[in-house]
This record gives C-alpha cells, structure tokens and sequence, in this order.
C-alpha cells in the first residue's frame, strides 16, 4: 500500500487504470487532479468488488470488464494510464503495453508499479527456475518479467524509474515504479 501511495497521486486528467481488481488504488487519487478513472480489468467478480470502492470517491469511475490487450477507448483519449501489480499476469503482456501507450495522449504518461526480475544473479536465477510452477499455481503472475525492457519495447521511453526490495519474499518482492511517456517516433 505505500507505494500505491507514492504512485497513485501523481495521475491526472482523465486516467484508464488496467488491472484495476478490487479498486485498491482508487482512494490514493487525488480527486483535485483526476476528472475520471476508467477502471478495465478482465475479472467479473474483481469489477464486482471495486464497485464499492468506486462508489467512495470524489471523481467520476467508470468500469469496464476487459482484458489489457483488448482496451475498448479510442486512441490517445486518456492523460494517464495507470498499472500496479498488473504486468505479471497479463498474457500477452508486450500486446497490452502497446495498447496502452495507443490510449495515451501525446502529452500523456504511464505510471507503474510492478515487481519483476530481481537484479542479483541468484534471486532471478531462483525467479527463473520457479517461474513455470509458480505461474500455474499464482493465476498466472510471472516472478521475471523485465519491466522496464517491456516498457521500453512497448513505444514508451522511461522518465522516471525507480527499484528497490521491499519487505517480504525476496523472488517477489523486487520492485520498479516510475513513469514513461510516448517515444518521439510514435
């Protein structure tokens, strides 16, 4: 939750946030900087219970049943997208990274907060041997993924990018947050 609480903050305007599940972001809004939030998660019974949530705050949320790589908005309709948590399990993950960066405005910007590959050699080599199992048995969220190389791969460059281990099991618990926005070429 505290870095939902240094990520959330920083949205503005209208913000699509993918993998929303329960709506455990939506109270770190700021109400003041955020017209509406577009909550999209694939997960009928997750959209269910963000349903209260949503009803809890200062500013517009509309939800929206769909996986991140089918986001049902028009292109460049959104100031922020927002993604926590969300690109460990999301199948075609390089598919979703690039549909969101077709919501964003020109002017628009990712904000994330996802864990992934660990950068000493033995927790990712453990993250890479227990990767198979650990997918199949945690609804299929990825220990390894390369953040900030899927991002980068996914039309956005990278702003601001920090990473550190927060408390807990140390092959999950390797994080990356920051904010990204379109490449020039795109």
């Amino acid at each position: 939750m505290r870095q939902r609480a240094k990520v959330i903050p920083l949205a503005y305007g209208t913000v699509l946030e993918v993998g929303l599940g329960t709506g455990l972001n939506l109270p770190f809004y700021n109400a003041s900087n955020v017209k509406k939030v577009w909550g999209l998660d694939p997960s009928l019974e997750m959209i269910g219970r963000a349903r209260e949530k949503a009803r809890s705050v200062n500013f517009e949320v509309e939800l929206i049943i769909s996986p991140g790589e089918e986001i049902p908005l028009d292109s460049q309709s959104v100031d922020t997208v927002v993604v926590t948590y969300t690109l460990c399990t999301i199948l075609e993950v390089k598919h979703a990274i690039k549909e969101m960066a077709r919501v964003l405005k020109p002017s628009g910007e990712l904000i994330f907060c996802e864990h992934g590959a660990a950068p000493d050699v033995s927790v990712r080599r453990f993250q890479n041997f227990i990767n198979p199992v650990w997918k199949s048995v945690s609804g299929g969220c990825h220990l390894n993924r390369d953040i900030p190389e899927l991002i980068a791969n996914g039309d956005l460059r990278i702003k601001g990018l920090q990473a550190t281990y927060i408390p807990g099991w140390r092959p999950a618990s390797f994080i990356y947050w920051g904010t990204a926005k379109l490449t020039a070429s795109r």
